[in-house]
């Protein structure tokens, strides 16, 4: 048999309610009990009687043995606290007797006996039951006395089953009041009842409860193997679908016991404890049944014993609704304040303040036929009474006299635990059945002779159908019943386990988990505000994952090697962002939204284009307007000078239309600025091309003019047909025909238009001019930079021409930085998004046009305005130099 208690060895605790019938014809002959049998008797027409663990015998090491104890080296040791549930039976059994409505004319009786955590034992005190009284003979009985109706028990899923296996072949009613029923793959004859709520319930409350507290890194500790893979194998599944996953997995040690005490066992639960106080999961759930506690307690009393262990951390323990903190007598002074804090699923109970009364009268002296109060007694109050030890006496004599409610709590409860709370309903429960059979036997008789007789002559089998339809409400107000599977319909409470210094403990209900609830939102309810953690939280709620939570604006990144529940935190990515903590991936903006700095929220995107009012807007248009008033200025200055010989020279009429075309391209910046309509926008690059290519038409016939000029002196040369003003026009003309058949197709097959942008600029929505068709901007754009190069090269090879005012040279200089310009406006137009695009477009044309004009107008008003007497026939001419032709 597995079990896991102190030295791993748990103690196993078994009731069995029976009715035996009253032998009135025949005397039956009793054989003694087996002498490790505990025998408790009364009699009644209706005998209750129980198969309980709850002495067992061991050797206790010294090493654990801190003080004296009130037993030798190799004693009995008894569960203390198990033995509430003796009571509670008596109580019950009580009660009823003392309710003339439940079964009347018919008195209850209850026998029990101990097996000392023996599966012998066990199957040899559940063939004694079966038999006729103190006769050992399977399968025989001795009229209607000694008949067994029904059996509560066990608390341990193994008792449990070791006793279904022979009164399933009987198909005898048997009532778990404990640890539910472990299937073997094989059906029973009949399934037992059970008087704690499905195992599923709680299984779904210990996944609320983490995942209401957002703890995700658990440890996970089972009481045996096969609990362990039930359990794992049920919510694993589950708990990975919720996000939660396992710091590590331990099962107790099997078949344990003091005599095992050997280094295997000791190396067992050394390496237990380090890995449960150095892992980083807080929350620990500890599957086990009713004595577990004990082989934990076990663990957690290592660091006293072997320094060389980390120190005790602060852990949330999470047990199972079988277990209960309880201490064996070499336990005493071992701390439990390790489990401050714990919370726990107990079986559902109410206080009877009559089983408190019951309780307190409770005597070694007032009490007849109880085999378990002396061990009791003994080791509870941590004395001997004389007349059970022989030799000289050690320690305390016990009086009798001591009062149970003066024990702390690890070692007796005089409140109703739930394991008891659940003998309780199990003894009325079949007592509510037994009346039903009795008075539905009576109904079926017309002639009765001997009412009770006919009452009792009943077979065990018959009380399923009445056990399954039994529904009654308790003395605590509680209804009870069972569903479709025999399984009682109650919930879980939710508690809360407060320790003091002095090994006392209270318990504090924070919740309840309700199985009638279908919604399981509802059904899980829980109140934190109360509940006290351990002290090495500070009273803070405890966190229990692999790594720090990951923050709003970061997602989840899983981590190499490691569970799921392990990941790092990386930013959320440009235009995303994570709203929540532990994100598993950000989530993308809508297209008009941006994210903030923190990337934990979606902003509004502002409308953005270049303004007249913003200061960018501002300071573009002054310098427009002030290129275009220089301008005029320039186109002034010459008008007025027209006649001088500085103004004539190069044909002057191009140097008029050059005038106008760069002041219609400083003009023609102002259509950048503003909201971008239908109209502007097919307007903005078509007007700029053509003003450009009219201005570089104008350098381009002025270069032409000089060079044909020189070439022309040659009284043999046949480039005078050409020199005059029809070359300047017609270069004009051709190659502002030219940019102006491009733009017209550009505008008639996908002209600009309005656009949003919603990319470029992470914050903003840039309105904006599509260009349509990016080939034709490349067409227009490709024409200029064309005309920009035949004038410069044109203007270069005509620099050195002999002449006081070689107006060639300043040309060169102007495309020079017209080029220059505009090569670096290409890389920089590329890199710039939203409206600083359109500025920086301006700022090219401005800074082109002001080189044009500086570079080949400057020179010419400094001479007309400050040199004038430079500015004669005289001074442009030279011995040795050529006539310039004036036109």
């Amino acid at each position: 048999m597995k079990i896991c208690s102190a030295y791993g060895l748990s103690v196993i605790f078994l009731l069995i309610l029976f009715c035996w019938i009253s032998c009135k014809v025949t005397k039956c002959r009793f054989q003694n009990l087996p002498p490790i049998l505990h025998q408790y008797d009364q009699l009644g027409d209706i005998i209750v009687g129980g198969i309980i663990s709850q002495s067992f015998i061991l050797s206790i090491p010294a090493d654990f043995s801190q003080q004296p104890l009130p037993i030798s080296s190799e004693e009995i040791i008894v569960v203390t606290k198990n033995y509430q549930h003796v009571l509670a039976l008596e109580f019950a059994v009580k009660k009823i007797n003392e309710n003339p409505f439940i079964l009347p004319n018919v008195t209850l009786g209850f026998h029990m006996y101990d097996i000392y955590s023996d599966a012998r034992l066990t199957y040899q005190a559940t063939m004694q039951l079966i038999s006729t009284k103190n006769k050992f003979i399977p399968n025989y009985e001795c009229g209607l006395k000694n008949k067994l109706s029904a059996i509560i028990g066990g608390l341990h899923s193994e008792t449990s089953h070791l006793i279904t296996n022979v009164l399933g072949i009987y198909k005898t009613p048997q009532l778990l009041y404990g640890s539910t029923l472990k299937r073997t793959g094989k059906t029973e004859f009949l399934s037992p009842y059970q008087m704690v709520p499905d195992d599923a319930l709680q299984y779904i409350g210990i996944l609320q409860l983490l995942l209401h507290f957002k703890w995700l890194w658990i440890g996970f500790i089972a009481d045996d193997k096969d609990n362990g893979e039930m359990f794992l194998k049920l919510m694993l599944p589950l708990f990975s679908e919720r996000g939660i996953c396992l710091a590590f997995a331990e099962t107790c040690p099997e078949n344990v016991s003091f005599e095992d005490y050997k280094e295997d066992i000791i190396r067992k639960g050394s390496e237990m404890y380090e890995k449960v106080m150095s892992s980083a999961a807080n929350a620990l759930v500890f599957y086990g049944e009713a004595d577990s506690i004990i082989f934990l307690r076990w663990v957690l009393h290592f660091p006293e014993i072997e320094v060389s262990l980390c120190k005790p951390k602060g852990k949330v323990w999470i047990f199972t609704a079988q277990m209960e903190i309880k201490s064996l007598v070499y336990q005493w002074v071992w701390d439990i304040q390790v489990l401050h804090g714990a919370l726990s699923f107990a079986i559902h109970s109410k206080d009877l303040q009559q089983f408190k009364m019951f309780i307190h009268g409770r005597k070694p002296s007032s009490v007849t036929g109880d085999g378990l109060i002396i061990d009791f007694w003994e080791q509870a109050f941590r004395c001997v009474f004389p007349n059970t030890f022989s030799g000289q006496i050690e320690g305390d004599i016990c009086t009798g006299e001591e009062r149970l409610e003066s024990l702390l709590g690890p070692f007796f409860e005089t409140s109703m635990t739930g394991h008891s709370y659940s003998i309780y309903n199990a003894v009325y429960a079949v007592a509510h059945s037994l009346g039903a059979l009795f008075t539905s036997n009576s109904r079926s008789r017309i002639m009765m002779k001997e009412e009770k007789t006919i009452k009792l002559n009943y077979q065990p089998w018959q009380l399923h159908s009445f056990l399954k339809q039994v529904w009654f409400n308790n003395s605590a107000g509680d209804e009870i019943f069972f569903d479709q599977n025999g399984v009682v319909v109650a919930g879980f409470d939710i508690i809360n386990w407060i320790t003091f210094p002095n090994q006392s403990f209270a318990r504090v209900k924070i919740g309840r988990m309700d199985r009638q609830n279908s919604n399981l939102n509802q059904a899980f309810t829980i109140n934190h505000d109360v509940i006290v953690w351990h002290n090495w939280f500070n009273q803070t709620q405890p966190f229990s994952v692999c790594n720090d939570n990951c923050h709003s604006g970061y997602s989840k990144q899983k981590k190499e090697g490691k569970p799921f529940c392990c990941y790092d935190c990386v930013p959320c990515s440009e235009g995303k962002i994570s709203t929540i903590k532990d994100a598993a991936e950000c989530i993308q903006c809508q297209e008009n939204n941006y994210p903030n700095k923190d990337h934990n929220l979606c902003i509004p995107k502002s409308i953005d284009f270049l303004s007249y009012e913003e200061p960018l807007g501002i300071g573009l248009i002054l310098g427009i307007l002030s290129c275009s008033l220089i301008t005029i200025l320039v186109l002034g200055i010459f008008l007025k000078h027209h006649n001088t010989p500085i103004v004539k020279a190069n044909n002057r009429n191009l140097t008029y239309i050059l005038l106008l075309s760069l002041l219609l391209c400083f003009l023609c910046a102002l259509l950048f600025i503003g909201k971008p309509t239908q109209v502007i926008c097919p307007l903005r690059q078509t007007t700029f091309a053509i003003t450009f290519s009219v201005a570089i038409s104008c350098l381009l016939a002025k270069t032409m003019t000089v060079v044909l000029a020189f070439m022309a002196t040659n009284p043999a040369s046949r480039m005078k047909k050409w020199v005059g003003r029809k070359l300047g026009t017609s270069a004009i003309l051709c190659c502002s025909l030219i940019q102006a058949s491009i733009c017209a197709a550009w505008l008639t097959t996908s002209p600009p238009f309005p656009s949003v942008d919603i990319h470029s600029v992470s914050n903003e929505i840039v309105l904006q001019c599509s260009e349509g068709s990016d080939g034709m901007f490349y067409y227009v754009f490709g024409y200029l930079g064309f005309l920009a190069c035949a004038s410069f090269t044109v203007a270069f090879l005509a620099r050195k021409l002999p002449d006081s005012f070689n107006e060639a040279k300043f040309i060169t200089f102007s495309m020079l930085v017209f080029c220059s310009v505009w090569l670096s406006f290409v890389p920089t137009y590329l890199s710039t998004k939203g409206k600083y695009l359109v500025a920086v477009e301006i700022f090219s044309i401005l800074t082109s046009s002001a080189g044009l004009l500086g570079c080949i107008f400057f020179p010419k008003c400094y001479i007309i305005l400050l040199k004038p007497k430079l500015n004669t026939r005289e001074q442009l001419t030279r011995k040795k130099s050529l006539n310039i032709i004036n036109f």
